[in-house]
């Protein structure tokens, strides 16, 4: 339960569901609770801890087990493939219903010649398998060969994220970003599937006709001391700003003008949900679930994966275009609130469960 995604969403369900007849437990099998699991011990909710050895591990089955008889578990909900693999397994004999989510895929995808063994049957001793968009749903049935017509979607749901005007302020003195300069950001892992190589280029396309413009990086990862090389290179280091790992990054996400999500795959991505969450217009890669989650000139505007000038050009009409502008932030607030919003998806998921146990 590191910082992630996938662990924030699995937070936002067991608070969510307070209350709602259905009480949770998390057990975290890589032996490490992380930042997100100490916040849901301090929520009230009860972590485990177990460590799983290399390779197969048969002891970390019968601990599961033994846990899911001892704590007389209604319902195991597995997050990823394999906490799946082990968490059904777990099951056998228990009572126990099984929920399997696929929060996302390796980039490049790729077929295993033991998914074909051994994941048609797991489908069909699991009663719920979920995916977080239509894309991810299509990579389940094609690599782990899973019956498309089982698989259900359940989009990811965040709360919306809150502005702070005198906090923005302040943040823009602090980081030395003008009043009245655009400000294009991103909020992320800085990681080659991230692909913010081609942001950088981008944004280096738009210096040329805006050169008042600035591009806000929030986060870190392997790729930092490319990127830094790289807006070196391109002669824009100065209008780019590297903050680092920020723990609550409302507050920048805020400060931006215009979100940039560049990434070679995603499932649901939860910087786009946050930034849509707030009004802030975006421009996306065609890749996994961003074409869900954004409608193109609607609520965000989509440029193919990998194509520089493409993802340059939304990213002017953006600033350039006012109206636009406010059209598509009125858009993406209203669509984050009726399908991507943390009621919307723990409501999808309490239907799942009570289905599972009537």
């Amino acid at each position: 339960m590191g910082i992630g995604g996938t662990e924030q969403v699995i937070r936002q369900l067991v608070l969510g569901s307070r209350g709602q007849e259905v009480e949770h437990e998390i057990v975290c099998i890589d032996g490490q609770v992380g930042a997100i699991g100490e916040q849901v011990r301090e929520d009230g909710i009860p972590v485990h801890r177990v460590s799983r050895a290399p390779g197969f591990d048969r002891k970390l089955i019968r601990a599961l087990r033994d846990l899911i008889r001892a704590r007389d578990v209604s319902i195991v909900h597995c997050h990823q493939y394999t906490p799946f693999l082990y968490g059904r397994l777990a099951a056998v004999g228990t009572g126990a219903k099984v929920v399997f989510t696929e929060h996302g895929r390796f980039y490049p995808d790729r077929y295993r010649y033991k998914a074909a063994l051994i994941n048609p049957l797991l489908a069909i001793l699991t009663p719920a398998v979920v995916a977080i968009s239509s894309a991810t749903r299509d990579a389940l049935a094609k690599y782990e060969f899973m019956p498309k017509s089982k698989i259900q979607v359940v989009y990811n749901g965040i709360q919306p994220l809150k502005a702070d005007p005198a906090r923005i302020t302040e943040l823009r003195s602090e980081l030395g970003i003008p009043a009245d300069s655009f400000v294009y950001g991103t909020v992320s892992r800085l990681d080659p599937v991230k692909n913010q190589v081609m942001m950088l280029e981008s944004f280096a396309h738009c210096l040329k006709d805006y050169p008042e413009s600035y591009l806000l990086m929030v986060g870190d990862g392997p790729e930092r001391q490319r990127l830094e090389d790289q807006a070196e290179s391109l002669g824009v280091s100065e209008k780019v700003l590297f903050t680092g790992f920020i723990t609550e990054p409302a507050q920048h996400l805020a400060l931006m003008d215009a979100f940039l999500l560049s990434s070679h795959t995603e499932g649901t991505s939860m910087t786009l949900l946050e930034a849509m969450s707030l009004g802030l217009p975006a421009v996306v890669t065609a890749v996994g679930g961003n074409v869900e989650v954004v409608e193109h000139e609607l609520s965000g505007l989509i440029a193919p994966d990998s194509d520089t000038a493409a993802f340059a050009k939304e990213m002017v009409r953006l600033q350039q275009q006012t109206t636009l502008r406010e059209k598509i932030s009125e858009a993406a607030r209203d669509r984050f609130q009726s399908r991507f919003s943390a009621e919307a998806m723990v409501n999808s998921y309490l239907r799942i469960y009570h289905q599972l146990l009537s």
